[in-house]
């Protein structure tokens, strides 16, 4: 089912007029581009973090790619399941996100931009295409090559994106250098996500003061949030860092368990959230990450172990089956689980493999699925417990069926 998405306060501004070009130059005007060196110091200014998970600080990573031959990377390929945000970006303001792309080319002094596109959603490739074309009828001299991305979990990481654009499956990769040092075809390489971008040209737009006035002293600007992303009602909001949670959830949401940052993400429990804000900063202190902007709160009466053990089971299906942690780790780990869960099982061996695939894989895919787990295992011991009893506070047929 398709997002709803509200209108922002920045990158989701005006987006009811349509996400032309015209449209959109009417709202913002014709987007500036800085020079790498005021670009860089811009990010710094405001702390400007990448949106795609890692929060890695922009201003570094394009200090590192500005070299010769540099290229322009932006993955909207979001192959979590539940985060909307970069395909509600391209359909509704796709020049939001390439104004960014086209700073950060300008830049690097480059005019090499490749957009990666998820291709299970045919309708972002066509709007982008469009978007594409009404900018180089308005002169905009750039190369943007467009490429589809396989439908699976794993391929947007950011050596599984490269391989793509190099013509080789779009699985992960061990990478021995960071992409802005050594990425596509051995250049320079700015790879980031699509929001990261659309904050890249915001920042350019209006400048590190315009910027800040969103959010607060501590974290400028705003974030976007996917709700709900693989249920019936997901949402699209985007938010200034700041929000208390209890302004984006129900107060039936609030109330119940929650998973943050996405499959990889950690869960939390009903009383870390009532004080939590949208921020890093709150979000760490917990010991949590916002990862992609996923949040997705328990169902009333569901129990976490049960959606816990789901999500393994669908995460172990989608490794690359390249390194020994995801291609025999990963589904040990969910036959483990399954076993703790729906037979009353024991917890030690769950916890071992968790040890094991941790910092062992070619990519992060089974560090993300172990800290789910463990997440799990260390929020909620009663329900633990409970499952190795037999029982389950989500109703005995939920496990037992």
């Amino acid at each position: 089912m398709d997002p709803v998405v509200s209108p922002g306060p920045a990158l989701l501004a005006g987006i009811g007029d349509g996400p032309g070009l015209e449209a959109h130059r009417g709202r913002f005007g014709k987007s500036p581009w800085p020079s790498a060196e005021q670009l860089i110091k811009m990010c710094e200014a405001v702390d400007l973090r990448g949106r795609g998970g890692a929060g890695f600080p922009a201003a570094i990573k394009m200090a590192t790619a500005h070299r010769r031959k540099a290229v322009v990377v932006v993955n909207a390929s979001e192959g979590e399941p539940a985060s909307r945000k970069d395909a509600a970006l391209m359909a509704l303001a796709p020049h939001v996100v390439l104004d960014g792309a086209a700073a950060v080319a300008h830049a690097l002094k480059t005019r090499e931009v490749h957009i990666v596109v998820p291709s299970e959603l045919a309708s972002i490739g066509f709007g982008l295409e469009k978007a594409l074309d009404e900018r180089v009828d308005a002169g905009e001299r750039i190369k943007w090559q467009i490429h589809d991305a396989a439908p699976r979990f794993v391929a947007g990481e950011g050596s599984a994106v490269l391989e793509l654009l190099a013509g080789r499956d779009n699985l992960p990769v061990t990478t021995w250098q960071p992409g802005a040092v050594s990425g596509y075809k051995k250049r320079p390489t700015f790879l980031s996500n699509a929001e990261t971008f659309a904050h890249l040209g915001h920042l350019a737009r209006l400048g590190p003061n315009g910027y800040a006035a969103q959010g607060t002293a501590a974290e400028a600007g705003t974030t976007l949030l996917t709700l709900r992303g693989d249920g019936w009602d997901p949402i699209v909001v985007e938010v200034a860092y700041g929000t208390p949670l209890s302004d984006v959830l129900t107060a039936d949401e609030m109330d119940q368990p929650l998973l943050l940052g996405g499959y990889h993400g950690t869960w939390l429990k009903p009383e870390q959230l009532a004080a939590m804000a949208v921020s890093r900063i709150d979000i760490a202190a917990a010991g949590a990450t916002l990862g992609a902007g996923v949040v997705l709160p328990l169902a009333h009466g569901r129990c976490p172990l049960v959606r816990t053990e789901a999500l393994v089971d669908y995460l172990a299906g989608q490794s690359a089956r390249r390194c020994g942690p995801c291609m025999n780790g990963l589904p040990n780990l969910a036959e483990a689980l399954r076993d703790l869960v729906h037979r009353g099982g024991p917890v030690g061996p769950v916890e071992e493999l968790c040890g094991l695939v941790t910092q062992r894989g070619a990519c992060a895919h089974p560090d993300g699925t172990a800290r789910l787990v463990t997440s799990m295992l260390s929020r909620f011991p009663e329900e633990v417990d409970l499952h190795s009893l037999g029982e389950c506070r989500g109703g005995r047929d939920e496990v037992f069926a």
